[in-house]
């Protein structure tokens, strides 16, 4: 069906762009004389596809007009809700009708696009909103002052849709809805987009200027700020922070006055993501005073409002989100720039005009929106060791780190892919994110060797995420060879990374989880070292890898003893060998080729021979694989009483006495 088709473009267009449509938020349908096909709730206008819409009967949908309900707004809801799923054609289809439904049917036209953009939103939020809209509407518009979402709303817009029919012989194009939005009616997909273009036209008549998002530095003071926040704001599961700083946030965490203008909602949606009450510290000083006086702050908030705030702004600092998960916590960041778009441009029609306390508590306890937010956030009953979590992994752009931060991304832990090979880092972030978790992976470039490069991860971490949980200590090299071939610059090249490295990353990661120990009691958290059997046992023409390993569990022994106070575990892995990865397989520079040139085999001719005789070393007759180390890493993770230890994962080729 054409019409279906031409739905689905239009609203991806408008889908994708922020500037209409974010977090989920916007609605589309299309009608004929029969049914009626809307966007199913907790569906994305920007990656829609025609399986997106549910389809309903018209016929059963005027009865919902011609009902009537109780008195008890939320019972009233409950059963609109209840005569809404009624119409719907496929009921096996598992799609929710969108709240906004009996709206789009009542009016005329067959295609209705429904959004939230802030240009317009600077308009419908300020004191003369309405006055505004007279003006620079004159012809073939609708504008309704605020009514509660749902049903009151939909009778509302019938009401006034009714009135204007009777008196022009036609239904308004355009119908504008304070402190909420904008619907637009058309007969074509391409004549509700010039409509829109006419609306943004004609109020750029009265703005003279745009926000300016110029992306601002963080303060370093960040990297202690921000982790000691996240465990202050952490119950029993692991929160994540998201900062955004730039030129508009900064506007608006100046003073207590201009916080101001950004401290109450405008919109239901900004209720849904970010709730009605937003903590603001504006105390400058050191670390510690801006924590202190965030502390007594935010026990005050709880005392008052009896939730803790999603939104918590720092002067010098920024725009800080807090949330379950990474992508709940995006979204609240931008629908919070959102509001502080809103009330940029509300000072060009009178200055900011907030929602009221009746209006945000019916929003807030309004069961179809608290669907909405349930969906935004992907709740689920995981129960994964990690889920949450925020982890780095080192050497993770391929071999057994790939298989890390794979393994770690897939049970719901944000990942931070630390790695030299920027090309196969990025993929793989990108490849990780494009599965639609909830979670999120980044990569930044790292040489584990150089302090200031370990330094700017945690605090490109810290900026990310809020803080840290696990550090993995992958990062290594094997250059194999006797004492007659092997140059002391490969020997210290290969003890720079494997041994160096380990204690370089500890130093500075460790420097994070004191923080967090400090802030939350008996939160626990890990270092672990991926070492190697090698570690454990003596490894012939192979001395500055094994070497390296051995000294990295004295490292391990010691640290677990240092750290132990502040609840941080550190612990070794030690894995057999992983025949199928790079380090073994590369066939120019993998260890079976260069055993193979080192002559560590004796008789061997070929890399399969090089590998049967690593092979047949095996009591459990094969390589290691990733499965195989995750079991002890999530191990190593969920129990609090081992720190310390080198826990080999071999298939039985060492065994410790």
């Amino acid at each position: 069906m054409k019409e279906l088709a031409d739905l689905v473009e239009i609203s991806q267009y408008y889908g994708k762009q922020k500037s209409y449509v974010i977090a989920g938020g916007g609605n589309t349908s299309f009608k004929n004389d029969k049914y009626i096909w809307i966007k199913a709730s907790g569906t994305s206008l920007a990656t829609i596809n025609k399986d997106g819409f549910v389809q309903l009967d018209r016929a059963k949908l005027k009865k919902i007009s011609q009902a009537s309900y109780s008195e008890d707004p939320f019972e009233r809801e409950r059963q609109v809700k209840e005569d809404l799923n009624n119409t719907i054609v496929d009921k096996d289809s598992g799609l929710r009708p969108s709240v906004e439904t009996s709206m789009h049917d009542v009016i005329a036209y067959p295609f209705i696009v429904h959004t939230h953009p802030f240009l317009i939103n600077g308009m419908l939020c300020a004191k003369r909103s309405k006055q505004a809209v007279g003006e620079l509407f004159p012809e073939n518009t609708m504008y309704l002052e605020y009514v509660d979402p749902g049903y009151t709303l939909f009778k509302s817009v019938e009401q006034e849709i009714l009135k204007y029919r009777e008196e022009k012989g036609k239904d308004p194009r355009i119908i504008f809805l304070e402190n909420h939005g904008v619907f637009v009616g058309g007969n074509s997909i391409e004549e509700i987009k010039e409509i829109f273009r006419d609306i943004e036209k004609r109020i750029r008549k009265q703005v003279t200027a745009d926000p300016v998002l110029d992306e601002l530095e963080t303060d370093k003071s960040a990297k202690e700020i921000l982790p000691a926040v996240r465990m202050l704001m952490t119950d029993k599961k692991p929160v994540v922070l998201k900062v955004r700083y730039n030129t508009l946030v900064e506007k608006f965490i100046e003073s207590q006055d201009a916080f101001f203008r950004v401290s109450l909602p405008f919109t239901p949606d900004i209720v849904v993501y970010c709730k009605a009450k937003y903590l603001y510290v504006e105390t400058t000083g050191t670390a510690e005073s801006i924590i202190t006086r965030f502390k007594a702050q935010l026990e005050r908030f709880r005392n008052e409002f009896r939730y803790s705030p999603k939104v918590i702004l720092i002067k010098g600092i920024g725009l800080i989100a807090c949330e379950e998960n990474s992508r709940s916590a995006e979204t609240v960041l931008d629908v919070y720039e959102d509001l502080m778009k809103i009330s940029f441009y509300t000072e060009y029609f009178g200055g900011p005009r907030f929602m009221t306390c009746y209006q945000i508590d019916f929003i807030d306890t309004w069961e179809v929106e608290n669907y909405r937010r349930k969906i935004s956030k992907g709740l689920s009953a995981e129960s994964e060791v990690v889920a949450g979590k925020i982890a780095v992994i080192t050497g993770a752009a391929q071999g057994f780190g790939e298989g890390i931060a794979t393994h770690l991304f897939e049970k719901k832990a944000n990942v931070v892919i630390a790695d030299l090979n920027e090309e196969k880092g990025t993929a793989l972030a990108e490849m990780l994110n494009a599965i639609g978790l909830k979670s999120k992976a980044i990569f930044i470039k790292t040489d584990v060797t150089d302090p200031e490069s370990v330094q700017n991860l945690l605090f490109c971490t810290i900026k990310e995420f809020g803080g840290l949980d696990l550090f993995i200590s992958n990062a290594g090299v094997l250059k194999a060879g006797g004492l007659d071939e092997m140059e002391p610059d490969v020997f210290d090249f290969v003890t720079s990374v494997n041994y160096k490295g380990y204690y370089i990353c500890t130093k500075y990661a460790s420097e994070v989880l004191k923080i967090q120990s400090k802030y939350k009691n008996k939160y626990y958290t890990d270092i672990i070292q991926i070492n190697s059997k090698s570690g454990l046992k003596g490894s012939n023409r192979n001395f500055a890898y094994a070497g390296g390993k051995f000294g990295g569990v004295g490292l391990t022994q010691s640290f677990a003893l240092e750290l132990i106070p502040y609840n941080i575990k550190v612990n070794s892995i030690c894995p057999g060998n992983f025949f199928d990865g790079p380090l073994w397989s590369d066939p120019e520079t993998g260890l079976f080729i260069q055993y193979l040139r080192a002559g560590k085999v004796p008789g061997a001719k070929t890399i399969e021979e090089v590998r049967r005789y690593y092979e047949d070393q095996v009591p459990a007759g094969r390589g290691c694989d990733i499965e195989d180390v995750m079991k002890a890493v999530y191990y190593v993770i969920d129990q609090k009483y081992e720190t310390g230890q080198a826990i080999p994962v071999t298939g039985g080729q060492i065994m410790l006495s």
